[in-house]
């Protein structure tokens, strides 16, 4: 701000430092806020509930910027709700990270020369649990840094005794509802972590491979089949082919041999083989293809593993001990010295899955697993979407989500782990099967023959209770009864699958139909400038810590909410969030500038026969921009919300209303004290707007402005209300929003002519304003201050003269400029122009060019030719308002 910012401000005006310096105030605000309860939710209270739960971060993680984003997000909606009176919980918490955790804990035991076996699992846990206490749970205090009001005494760990009676609760439920089942099936084995994992934690990417066409058989009874993976045909038990293919007919139901072992297999007749893809015969190896599987136990073959647990062969003396790359090298190469290779192509692209935690290959294997069976789970699912309990926001991520329940396989629940919910299952010496309760005593001792299932729950087993069991259940707790179902589950369309489809079919079982939440609003992804996918090998990862370091938080959470379009990806650099910083930093300027002239909210808003056109402008436009914010919120339109939030602010109030009122300041009076009132008026419901998504600054300023104790516990702006004017719902103007826009298009088109003129910003210019009638009559002051325009004097002479929306302007320009400099520029400028047009004519008139150009060229070119038309208009116009002599 700028005149007057040195003026001396009224008595016991609230002071702000003449600096915003967030990394002084962030910290001591958030503890303040967490000391005092303002995020502690009451079960018992009268108001309405409002109810988030967090996505519960690994407890291995750090805060990346897809946290920073969603965590704004989450905390602008819990924030806005407890501002509008509602019992707004916002509940964190961990996730124990299965695979993760133990993986980390392995390799600081690999660091001592030491292994998990060598502690024994009871040892092993302990220190898993040792090292949670220690290194976990760091992305709890980030949490705080980026201002996340969540409610600390409410914290949950998916392993806690809560959490963990809840799995053991709900297993034994599913298991005695014949939901859960152990059997063998194909699974996903990750030879690195030792495990299975589920489907959706298999990430496929094109790897480069080989495809090699092996003969199979002897004699004239052979066929050629084309693998990728030559080292399980060890492990092969048949070859299919269609049954309508006539190349094969006559091996369907023999045994032919298969190369490098004694063995015979039966050619088989399956509906699964295309005969149109390769030679239409593929080999089968029951025991390590899913496909294969199948067809396995349609035809009643053989299943033969070849692998253990790491991925080396264990069958068939030449290649036993071999790892499976090795061994595919040592197998292809035995059979091109037997003359069976046909034919080899490498590189082969082809899809390959990968571990999601540690990226290595995927091998599926045939294992006995604990199963849950999804079809009436899913079901349920999908129907409490598509019957409208359950919303998905933006709506055309619905198709997204039946595409998945709808398709959804038998679900691999068990993993061998140590670390995580071990399943409750105990088997006898006799065979015998049971699930023990969370309230049971196993049925009998190690010494008496009965043993626990040594497997862990899958990690997305327990945060699938997660809306729940973080609230009690399977108690009836006045928490459960109280938060739940919850609101708004906020979270990537990335995970769906993980995590959104599991609480469904949870919460819908153990909660007798009623869904987890009512509303699904899934976010894009964040990504950076470029739209690049954010990874370490492509060098682009931000850490967001460095970033609120360096701009404060408030910066990172506006540049983050402000790129939030529902399902969209999220473009972000760090310039977005250095304008953001400098957003932050107009904001306190502002409105230090507006409380050292006397910006007020003591008292009632002055009658609106006393306020200015300009006041009751502003005031109009205050409560358009209320209804659209919340509008847009209801929405979840982050991104426009915030992008009102912004033009209200800096446009609007700052270099409009501000600048306008500057005048009435200096002139003091009635009219000042009227606009002080205004100002402190629009500042307090405008911090009060933008307190969701920037509450750091909003905060001070709010407090010193208002003397309340919070702006967290304030109430949530409704639209204001002026005395005098007839509008209970709120005042609008539209009269006077008319007349300060013509005001602003006056002094818009002027400060244009000046700039065109090369006239310096602060330049001062003598001028004759002729006002249309009362319109313009008690702006002229602020518009010759805006302008600096100062009085004609006795010498004016009229040089250019400005029509503009009714009012007329004429400037003397004699000794400011060089016409003849100028006149010389604006003409070259404008041969060029009427050039560039002459150009684009006679592109545009040739047929014989419009018919060989693409589209987009002959769009570029009518373009140029606007432009060029717009060109030729301004400087004609600055041609004709220069003065006519030197």
């Amino acid at each position: 701000m700028t005149d007057n910012a040195q003026q001396q401000p009224p008595a016991n005006t609230p002071e702000l430092p003449t600096q915003y310096a967030p990394a002084e105030v962030e910290g001591k605000l958030y503890e303040r806020w967490v000391e005092r309860g303002y995020f502690a939710a009451d079960a018992n209270s009268d108001k309405p509930p409002y109810t988030i739960v967090i996505p519960p971060p690994n407890v291995t993680g750090s805060l990346h910027l897809g946290h920073a984003f969603q965590h704004t997000l989450m905390d602008a909606l819990t924030r806005r709700k407890r501002m509008q009176g509602y019992e707004a919980l916002w509940l964190p918490g961990m996730d124990h990270a299965g695979i993760a955790t133990q993986n980390k804990v392995e390799q600081q035991l690999a660091e001592e020369g030491r292994s998990r076996q060598d502690l024994g699992r009871e040892a092993f846990v302990e220190r898993v649990w040792q090292w949670k206490e220690e290194y976990g749970g760091k992305i709890l205090g980030q949490m705080r840094r980026l201002g996340d009001g969540v409610d600390w005494d409410r914290e949950r760990f998916t392993m806690d005794e809560g959490l963990s009676k809840a799995v053991q609760t709900i297993f034994k439920k599913l298991y005695d509802d014949e939901l859960i089942y152990r059997a063998e099936r194909i699974i996903n084995w990750c030879p690195r972590c030792l495990t299975a994992i589920s489907d959706i934690e298999v990430e496929y990417q094109e790897d480069d491979g080989e495809l090699v066409s092996i003969t199979y058989g002897e004699g004239d009874e052979t066929l050629v089949v084309a693998t990728t993976r030559a080292e399980t045909m060890l492990g092969d038990t048949a070859v299919a082919v269609h049954s309508d293919d006539e190349r094969y007919r006559h091996l369907i139901g023999r045994r032919i041999k298969l190369p490098l072992t004694d063995r015979t297999i039966p050619v088989v007749a399956d509906t699964h083989v295309d005969p149109e893809f390769g030679t239409g015969a593929v080999k089968v190896t029951p025991a390590h293809d899913p496909n294969d599987f199948a067809i396995g136990r349609r035809h009643g073959l053989e299943s033969i593993t070849v692998m253990d647990e790491r991925a080396v062969i264990t069958v068939h003396g030449p290649f036993e001990g071999l790892d499976r790359y090795e061994a595919r090298s040592a197998i292809v190469g035995a059979l091109r010295s037997q003359g069976r290779i046909v034919a080899e192509k490498r590189p082969y692209v082809h899809s390959v899955g990968h571990c999601s935690r540690c990226r290595t290959t995927i091998e599926p294997r045939q294992s006995l697993q604990w199963w849950v069976k999804v079809g009436p789970l899913a079901q349920a699912a999908g129907d409490a979407v598509r019957d409208g309990r359950v919303k998905i926001h933006p709506e055309d991520m619905s198709k997204r989500y039946f595409d998945w329940v709808d398709n959804l396989n038998d679900w691999n629940i068990s993993r061998q782990l140590w670390w995580g919910h071990r399943i409750p299952i105990w088997y006898g010496p006799d065979g015998e099967t049971v699930c023990v309760g969370p309230d049971e005593q196993p049925p009998g001792t190690e010494a008496e023959g009965w043993t626990q299932d040594t497997d862990v729950l899958d990690t997305w087993f327990s945060s699938g209770l997660w809306p729940f069991s973080t609230l009690g259940w399977p108690e009836q707790t006045p928490d459960l009864k109280k938060f739940y179902p919850t609101d708004v589950l906020l979270t990537g369309h990335d995970i769906i699958f993980f995590w959104v489809a599991r609480m469904m079919m949870f919460g819908l079982y153990a909660m007798d139909g009623e869904a987890p939440f009512k509303t699904i609003a899934l976010t894009g992804l964040v990504r950076d400038e470029r739209g690049k996918k954010m990874s370490k090998s492509f060098g682009n990862v931000v850490d967001p810590l460095d970033w609120m370091d360096e701009y404060g938080a408030d910066a990172v959470r506006f540049t983050l909410a402000r790129g939030a379009n529902p399902g969209t990806d999220v473009p972000i650099g760090e310039a977005w969030v250095q304008a953001s910083r400098n957003f932050a930093n107009k904001i306190w300027n502002a409105t230090r500038f507006a409380l050292m002239n006397g910006a007020t909210v003591e008292g009632p808003l002055p009658d609106s026969s006393e306020m200015s056109a300009t006041d009751r402008w502003i005031l109009s436009r205050l409560n358009a921009t209320v209804a659209q914010v919340d509008a847009l919120y209801e929405d979840f339109q982050f991104a426009k919300l915030s992008d009102a939030l912004f033009h209200f602010a800096w446009d609007e109030v700052f270099d409009w209303y501000v600048e306008l009122s500057k005048t009435t300041f200096m002139a003091g009076g009635a009219a000042a004290e009227v606009s002080k009132r205004v100002l402190g008026e629009v500042l307090d419901v405008m911090l009060r707007l933008l307190h969701p998504v920037v509450p750091f600054v909003t905060e001070t300023l709010w407090t010193t402005l208002t003397g309340g104790e919070s702006v967290v516990i304030a109430d949530w702006p409704n639209a204001v209300l002026v005395p005098g004017a007839d509008a209970p719902g709120g005042f609008r103007d539209t009269n006077a929003e008319r007349e300060i826009e013509t005001l602003q298009q006056v002094i818009t088109e002027v400060r244009r002519f000046r700039a065109d003129q090369g006239l310096q910003p602060g330049q001062r210019v003598p001028a004759r304003l002729t006002l249309d009638g009362t319109a313009f009559a008690p702006h002229e002051a602020a518009i010759r201050q805006l302008l600096r325009l100062q009085p004609e004097g006795d010498a004016f002479a009229a040089t250019a003269t400005l029509p503009v929306a009714g009012a007329l302007v004429a400037l003397d320009l004699s000794g400011t400029i060089d016409v003849a400099a100028e006149r010389k520029r604006l003409a070259k400028d404008l041969a060029a122009a009427e050039k560039e047009k002459a150009q684009a004519n006679a592109k545009l008139g040739n047929e014989a060019f419009l018919a060989k150009a693409p589209d987009h060229v002959v769009d570029k070119i009518r373009a140029r030719l606007a432009k060029a038309d717009e060109d030729i208009v301004r400087l004609e116009a600055q041609l004709e308002g220069l003065p006519q002599q030197a």
